[in-house]
């Protein structure tokens, strides 16, 4: 009977389930079917890719060429659709039914500020109330920059420095510390870091975004590791591509033009840049978007000539003869130097000359002659870059995305010295699940060098290998006598010798130096060429939740990630051959980050508080916090903000195994202390310190007296025995002779000994006087040196405290300004440490001897390390920006940037600051209008002098670091001029940067940036 009851009961319910079911199934797939035209309010124009998007949901679509849309949904009513287009008012409509009449029209957004950015918050917010400094290019901004690349445009903005190294690359510096190769800022690239595991720092460029399928560009200035985690110590760059379902249809770019410097080989040379982009969407659900892009040109050349080493005119081919200790700054194999009269020396003890030389041989130092860049390196660049992506909308809530960029160039770029990146290529796969309340993704980046080299080793493997370093000076020195025996001056002298010691080098250009060149640039640094072999990977994993939907009287936001690197260089860059490491190191690194942001008073305060946890396996964990209040007074907005950030030291700073020119640079880890026993060690500091003693002491007059006075008391006992045995046997002589008569012997004697002693302990003295002053004053310089006392490797920290406005007046003048304090500590600087091959006092003193680098009695060492004192920096920027009429626009921006103290150490000796203490722009323009097809920009920009850090180390170590590696000020004339041919849905640019025509450097010892003058013309189906 239960049985029976169950069964029936079970049956009503199941049917029932089936009917509630089918009831909900048939309110779920309810379809609402929107269709509508849009149109341009003033010219009544229908628009073209417009995006008519479902508020809070992935889902929307875009107007046809004539400005037609329909969306079918089943989304239940009420909901909003957002209608929007870049450079037009966005609109809100409440939808409560299907509807066919949905004709909008549009109008061009005049307002400033009304930009949204993501960026200061990670989430979306419109940047006058963003709780620190951002800065945002559109679309519309990019199309008017008077520039040909959206890297350059970056340069316009408030607060952003550059430092340009060819073509394509272009490093972005915020807030000081700037470097060609800067692992301060993070970009960011849809989402994926676009620095290059083993490089260390993003490649700009080279691989990237192309122009054409780039959205927008988000710049945050200052700490952000609290949302972004470790690097992000002095800001962030976002770089968003378009959406395929946004902006679909089929879109080119053609540009041309020439590059001119008068510092090149050849002044004028061509430019040429092509780019198409199609993308498609199906049914609002499947989308999809394929990107190609091409450039190719002679980049700019780096000919700075001056000596590294001081003193006399840049004169790298040594035709004056007057530079003889020369290592200049774009000229490699040349930081070899001997002193000639120590290498007579060591020919005339080895019988090599005759012992008169010594007489004709100065002290001097002189170096090998080295090789210009210009014909080490290939300045044909060229970038391919490949981007496809696809998208799936799931549900009206969450999108799949699948995207894949690649990125293959040929440039040239600056570090400690120059390095060329031939067939150099990254890989960035991602795969992505988003919605409206969440982010999940992974990608991994891949990075393979190509044929890439060193150009500093490459001239050394050259130099050795047509003649070395022994043969070469021994043949300089002996060619040397010769030349002064035969009557010829000094200066002359020098000429016929480094003649004679070159002989045998090929000439550039010709097919021995072509054949010479490709062998050592193609053998890698680990068998003695200027290769390097970098095929290392990153894998990303990362999430962000937005607690919207479950916490209602906060904003609250919740992210975490997971990282991991695997170097591989086959030993040319790190010390992934070390025992045990099977050729890759392994390095993971975890995060996690929370933030709860609360409006109080109506919406006129905005206080937001963040946290992040950074672990990585080298080093402590890391928490760094962020605070800001944002107070809102109509469109008037002032800002308070306590931020901190951190950066991990890079890959290289942990690993890096490099012999170079001047020393072998190591890792910062303790596995390097124990490697090349480190204990033994002393910093340059220190042995130049006992150098100075040395000197000082040698020259001193009673410290000579004092060491003589020593000297004949020791010496007085054995000469006064010896002068009393010479008497006595000459008085013995006498008396036997009848001379002197034996009574008279023994006063004979003493009288004998009393005049002739003083005249032989002179004679003993100043013969032994100068040894014995040098090595006294060498005991003084070895017992004031201390052995290096290692120090923990720690990552780098700044707390940064900021205060902004930003706000309009009249609706038409946008003025933003904020000034910062930031205070580091543990500062990542370097340390140069010397260790004795042999004893200390011959090995160590005097460093002025020879090239500390390459000297067979020292090996010398450079690794990162921290600075126990803390350093501190401030700046503050304006930026002002007025709309006209008729898209006329006036816009201008100052920045300034003061390092306001810095203490040396031990282990730091320079702040590498690099960075000028002012920079403005002033900017006039006019946008094409939907009235006017006209558009134009002109840019005036002005950046100080100041000194560069980083590159310039002179091989001679008497020599101050940084003495002359002056960037000049600049200042510049950019402009654009462009026409939108509507019916054939294409806009015409013709620009020039640099009008001004003088080459100037942005960082030291890079190339010389000439001008550039350009043609281009953009096809955009959807084109308004």
């Amino acid at each position: 009977m239960n049985q029976v009851f169950t069964h029936v009961l079970t049956n009503q319910l199941r049917h029932r389930l089936l009917l509630v079911f089918c009831l909900f199934s048939f309110g779920a797939m309810a379809q609402t079917n929107l269709s509508g035209k849009i149109t341009d309010a003033v010219s009544k124009n229908t628009l073209a890719g417009v995006s008519i998007a479902i508020k809070g949901k992935v889902l929307g679509t875009i107007t046809d060429t004539k400005g037609s849309f329909s969306l079918q949904t089943t989304t239940p009513t009420p909901f909003v659709v957002v209608v929007s287009s870049v450079g037009y008012e966005s609109q809100q409509f409440t939808i409560t039914g299907s509807r066919s009449d949905l004709n909008i029209d549009l109008k061009e957004q005049v307002t400033l500020g009304q930009e949204v950015v993501v960026s200061a918050s990670r989430t979306e917010e419109e940047i006058l109330k963003s709780p620190v400094s951002v800065e945002k290019i559109d679309i519309r901004g990019l199309q008017n920059a008077p520039t040909p690349s959206v890297y350059d445009a970056l340069a316009n903005l408030k607060g952003v420095d550059f430092a340009t190294q060819g073509l394509l690359f272009k490093s972005v510096n915020l807030r000081g510390f700037g470097s060609t190769g800067n692992p301060r800022t993070v970009q960011l690239i849809d989402g994926m870091d676009n620095s290059a595991p083993g490089l260390n720092f993003p490649t700009d460029n080279i691989v990237g975004i192309p122009d054409l399928d780039l959205a927008s560009v988000e710049v945050l200035a200052g700490a952000a590791s609290a949302l972004y985690g470790p690097n992000a110590i002095q800001g962030l760059i976002l770089m968003n591509s378009k959406s395929p379902f946004d902006y679909q249809g089929l879109s080119a770019n053609v540009k041309a033009g020439i590059m001119s410097a008068s510092n090149r080989d050849v002044v004028n040379t061509g430019y040429y840049d092509a780019s198409i982009r199609y993308a498609k969407a199906f049914n609002n659900r499947f989308a999809f978007k394929l990107n190609f892009s091409y450039i190719r040109a002679k980049d700019w050349q780096a000919t700075n000539y001056d000596n590294l080493n001081l003193g006399g005119n840049a004169d790298p081919n040594r035709i004056l003869g007057t530079k003889l200790n020369y290592d200049g700054a774009n000229t490699y194999g040349d930081e070899f130097t001997a002193n000639i009269k120590s290498v007579g020396q060591t020919l005339i003890t080895n019988k090599l000359l005759p012992a008169a030389a010594a007489g004709l041989l100065p002290d001097v130092n002189v170096s090998r002659t080295g090789f210009l860049e210009r014909d080490l390196v290939d300045y044909n660049t060229k970038s391919i870059k490949f981007n496809g992506a696809a998208h799936y909308r799931i549900t009206d809530k969450v999108e799949l995305i699948g995207q894949l960029n690649y990125g293959n160039g040929t440039t040239v770029y600056t570090a400690s010295g120059r390095y060329a990146l031939r067939d150099f290529s990254l890989t960035q796969a991602k795969l992505e699940l988003r919605g409206d309340n969440f982010t999940l993704r992974a990608y991994t980046t891949q990075e393979r060098s190509g044929k890439s080299y060193t150009a500093g080793l490459l001239a050394i493997a050259m130099g050795e290998a047509i003649k070395p370093s022994s043969t070469w000076f021994g043949q300089y020195t002996g060619a040397y006598v010769q030349a002064v025996s035969a009557g010829q001056s000094a200066d002359a002298a020098q000429v016929t010798a480094r003649g004679v010691a070159d002989g045998g080098r090929p000439v550039p250009g010709t097919d021995a130096f072509t054949s010479l060149l490709d062998t050592y640039r193609n053998k890698p640094i680990s068998e003695g060429g200027g290769g390097f072999q970098d095929r290392s990977n990153l894998y990303h994993l990362d999430a962000v939740y937005n607690l919207k939907n479950q916490i209602k009287f906060a904003e609250v936001l919740v992210g975490a990630n997971y990282r991991r690197y695997i170097l591989a260089s086959a030993g040319t860059l790190f010390a992934d051959q070390a025992e045990g490491r099977n050729g890759k190191i392994a390095i993971n690194e975890f995060g996690g980050f929370a933030q709860i942001a609360k409006s109080l008073f109506n919406d006129h305060l905005k206080l937001t508080a963040s946290g992040r946890y950074d672990k990585n396996q080298n080093f402590d964990g890391q928490f760094t916090p962020r605070l800001s209040a944002v107070a809102t007074f109509g469109d008037q907005n002032i800002r308070v903000s306590y931020q901190t950030g951190f950066r991990i030291p890079t890959t290289q700073n942990q690993y890096i195994d490099l012999k170079t020119p001047q020393a072998r640079l190591i890792g910062g880890l303790p596995e390097f202390d124990t490697r090349y026993n480190l204990a033994t060690a002393y910093t340059l500091q220190n042995v130049q310190a006992a150098g100075a003693i040395i000197g000082a002491n040698g020259a001193s007059k009673p410290f000579q007296d004092q060491v003589i006075a020593q000297l004949t008391a020791a010496v007085l006992p054995q000469v006064q025995a010896a002068v009393q045995a010479a008497v006595t046997a000459q008085v013995q002589a006498a008396v036997a002779a009848g001379q002197i008569p034996a009574a008279n012997a023994a006063a004979a004697i003493t009288a004998g000994v009393t005049a002739a002693l003083p005249g032989e302990v002179a004679k003993v003295v100043a013969a032994n006087a100068p040894a014995a002053i040098q090595g006294a004053a060498i005991n003084t310089g070895v017992a004031a040196l201390k052995t290096y006392q290692v120090q923990k490797f720690r990552p780098e920290r700044v707390a940064s405290y900021e205060i902004g406005y930003r706000g309009l007046v009249a609706k038409r003048l946008f003025v933003d300004a904020y000034g910062y304090m930031s205070r580091y500590t543990n500062f990542l600087g370097s340390v140069t440490l010397i260790k004795a091959t042999a004893s200390v006092a011959p090995g160590l003193l005097p460093l002025a001897s020879g090239v500390f680098g390459s000297s067979a009695t020292r090996d010398v060492f450079s690794r990162p390390a921290n600075s126990n004192e803390d350093i501190t920096t401030s700046g503050w920027g304006l930026g002002l920006t007025y709309q006209l009429k008729k898209g006329y626009t006036l816009a201008a921006n100052i920045s300034n940037n003061n390092l306001d103290n810095f203490r040396k150490t031990d282990e730091v000796q320079f702040d590498y600051f690099n960075t000028p203490k002012y920079r403005y722009n002033l900017t006039y323009g006019k946008r094409p209008t939907s009235n006017t097809p006209i558009g134009f920009s002109v840019n005036i920009k002005h950046q100080d002098e100041f000194i560069w850090q980083g590159f310039g180390v002179p091989s001679d170590p008497s020599v101050p670091f940084f003495s002359n590696t002056t960037v000049p000020a600049i200042t510049n004339l950019d402009a654009q001029v462009s026409y939108k041919l509507k019916p054939m849905k294409s806009i015409v640019r013709i620009g020039a940067t640099n009008l001004f025509g003088k080459p100037y450097i942005q960082a030291y010892a890079s190339p010389a940036i000439g001008s550039t003058y350009y043609l281009s013309l953009t096809f955009d189906e959807l084109l308004n």
